[in-house]
């Protein structure tokens, strides 16, 4: 009779002694330098705005996280260091919709899943697409695109950073939504894209407006519409595709941090509350406006739902756009 109550008792002190171990670590985090990856080369939309909310919580928390560009393959290679990563709350990535919900479809055999390998932490910003064309265009609304494309199917060009972008998804979703023909021109980034639209090579531009906005303003480009469901705050005369009759459309690129899975439940609640208490201050939403992207703060709950329903949503879209990654 014995033997039974030590176990019992055993078992109990095993237990409270797991109890304190498993809550300590989010009570004293972070003692070390955190990193976070950024999975593009310096300089770029998702590396400044990476570095903004690196710098600001190193500020503001007195944490030191650190920076760390590993680009390649459409920021497939930054997931895959940060997946693989030991889940101890040191290491985080700054993902996109690009390479986290449409990648897995467009790269074969990647050595992680977004959903199995990551765990969302905290939603930074929504980045609108925008529909635009050279001031020297025939095209002065989206109603007069579209009539164009619905007399001849196909003739309409349009101009994307690249195949299975969310840029290019957003045109193939235009074309659904509108019942209309367009063609699709890809490019090798951004640039060479704006720089077609502006000589009148492609009919369209379609571009984040970050990197169309400077253009926009300078009275180069006409922009005729955004996809997000808001008006962009860079632009707030543009109208929405919605607000043209194109009604429900609501496409943009987003942007979080994400941890390995398995991180503790406690340390990813302690960052997505420091990173949302940062979006709240003046100076970080005038930083990230500047950069033409809309700074949003989720719990980890409402993150994780929007994560999951992209991810799931984006096989067929990008089955449907043809889009291939040779």
């Amino acid at each position: 009779m014995f033997r039974p109550l030590i176990t019992a008792t055993a078992v109990a002190c095993a237990f409270t002694a797991s109890f304190a171990s498993a809550a300590q670590p989010a009570a004293e985090y972070p003692t070390k330098p955190i990193r976070m990856v950024i999975p593009f080369p310096p300089g770029g939309g998702t590396d400044i705005l990476a570095r903004v909310v690196a710098n600001k919580l190193t500020e503001v928390t007195k944490w030191t996280v650190v920076p760390e560009n590993k680009a390649g393959a459409g920021g497939t290679i930054g997931i895959s260091d940060a997946a693989k990563s030991a889940p101890t709350g040191y290491d985080m990535v700054m993902g996109q919709k690009d390479n986290l919900v449409l990648g897995p479809y467009l790269y074969k055999n990647l050595p992680w899943d977004p959903v199995r390998d990551l765990t969302p932490v905290a939603h930074v910003a929504y980045t609108p697409v925008v529909i635009a064309t050279s001031v020297n265009s025939p095209y002065k609304t989206v109603a007069d695109v579209l009539a164009a494309a619905k007399a001849q199917p196909g003739k309409i060009t349009y101009g994307s950073p690249g195949n299975g972008t969310s840029i290019h998804i957003a045109g193939v979703l235009l074309e659904k939504a509108a019942s209309v023909q367009l063609t699709h021109v890809p490019y090798k980034g951004s640039n060479p894209a704006l720089m077609d639209a502006l000589a009148g090579n492609v009919d369209l531009l379609v571009s984040s407006v970050p990197s169309a906005i400077a253009q926009i303003k300078a009275g180069k480009l006409r922009a005729l519409a955004v996809t997000s469901a808001k008006r962009s705050t860079s632009l707030p005369d543009v109208p929405t595709l919605a607000e043209t009759g194109i009604k429900g459309f609501d496409v943009s690129t987003w942007y979080g941090l994400f941890m390995p899975a398995g991180t503790p439940a406690a340390i990813v609640a302690k960052v997505n509350a420091e990173v949302n208490h940062l979006l709240a201050m003046p100076e970080i939403r005038d930083a990230i406006l500047a950069q033409g992207a809309e700074p949003q703060a989720m719990s980890v709950a409402n993150f994780d739902k929007m994560f999951k329903a992209d991810y799931k949503a984006s096989k067929q879209v990008v089955e449907d756009s043809g889009a291939k990654i040779q």
